[in-house]
């Protein structure tokens, strides 16, 4: 059978309009790199260190390394103070109680491992032509504070979000016309 190139061209855009375009909107992904694929594995791990027992080199072998884990904050005493700076220090957890008390003997660090993907979704051509813009945002985030007073944890606390799924939408009536929200505070008229 044989086609003609212009039945072969209405064919192949007829099937790119088919299958919608939207395989070529972009995405992306943020990773802080750590051991854990999911925050069930962060928690884990961290549910494990155990206060007045666990040590740097413990901590080292659950995941949470205090020299080679990227994006890793080091905390001093002073920073510890002025978080809790509204909290009588008779009401803190003893572990910061002997933290501030230690004094140059306390460190603390905060990891935060994250996985997240996002990812344009919606109408390929609305899109690009910068009318409607629908970005889903998947993944997690885990945050860790572990406070050590000379060797050992005195202290740890945890938060994070084990399950994001967001949905942002931008709509621009002016399409490829109107100015990202972005660029109006930089131009002064």
């Amino acid at each position: 059978m044989h086609f003609d190139p212009l039945l072969r061209l209405i064919l192949l855009t007829a099937l790119l309009l088919q299958m919608g375009c939207s395989s070529l909107l972009p995405s992306g992904k943020a990773v802080a790199e750590s051991p854990w694929i999911t925050y069930t594995d962060a928690k884990s791990a961290f549910d494990e260190i155990i206060v007045g027992s666990t040590t740097i080199e413990d901590l080292k072998k659950l995941g949470f390394d205090i020299k080679d884990s990227p994006n890793l904050k080091v905390l001093n005493y002073l920073d510890i103070a002025a978080t809790v700076q509204a909290i009588p220090i008779q009401e803190l957890d003893p572990g910061l109680q002997a933290c501030l008390r230690a004094r140059a003997d306390c460190h603390a660090y905060v990891f935060e491992p994250k996985r997240t993907y996002s990812k344009r979704i919606g109408n390929f051509w609305l899109d690009i032509a910068n009318f409607r813009r629908v970005t889903k945002e998947t993944g997690w985030h885990f945050k860790a504070l572990i406070v050590f007073v000379n060797h050992h944890v005195a202290y740890k606390l945890a938060s994070g979000e084990p399950q994001i799924d967001q949905l942002q939408e931008q709509i621009n009536p002016l399409g490829p016309i109107q100015l990202p929200t972005n660029v109006l505070g930089i131009i002064s008229f």
